[in-house]
């Protein structure tokens, strides 16, 4: 196959649609656009979203709700999920990655206190509930820089 050989598939190019151009090629007259009417006028048509006068779809839902442009994405850790560890082990995010407790791109890790936890860990991380906290210490684990 040569490049003077390449053509497209059959039915992959369509012909453009020629209107205005006299009745016998079906689109002459009123070029496709009916008789008369908002949308048959040169300019005419409505704008997006216009319904008729009815509620446009956008005005009839609620609105609730924002979304702030520069929102911390902190993940959730439960303290059981953390027996996996071994013993005196340092958990930081780079562990919780590796470990796949963590996914995604986040700014943050807060560690809950849902559940027990046996082993001493030595733990790492921005942000600490009162409750984990109590129990990673009653473990005779530690924490550094946990609020």
């Amino acid at each position: 196959m040569k490049l003077h050989e390449l053509k497209p598939a059959d039915g992959s190019r369509k012909a453009k649609k020629r209107i205005g151009r006299g009745e016998s090629s079906g689109y002459g007259k009123t070029a496709g656009r009916g008789a008369k009417g908002q949308n048959a006028r040169s300019g005419g048509g409505v704008r997006p979203g216009f319904e008729g006068g009815q509620m446009p779809i956008h005005r009839r839902l609620p609105k609730r709700g924002f979304t702030p442009y520069q929102q911390e994405r902190v993940a959730i850790v439960n303290i059981r999920d953390l027996n996996r560890f071994e013993a005196h082990a340092t958990i930081d995010l780079a562990v919780l990655k590796a470990a796949g407790l963590v996914k995604g791109d986040v700014d943050g890790i807060k560690l809950l206190g849902k559940g027990d936890i046996t082993v001493p860990l030595t733990i790492r991380v921005g942000l600490i509930s009162a409750g984990a906290k109590e129990k990673i210490l009653a473990a005779g684990g530690t924490i550094e820089g946990g609020l």
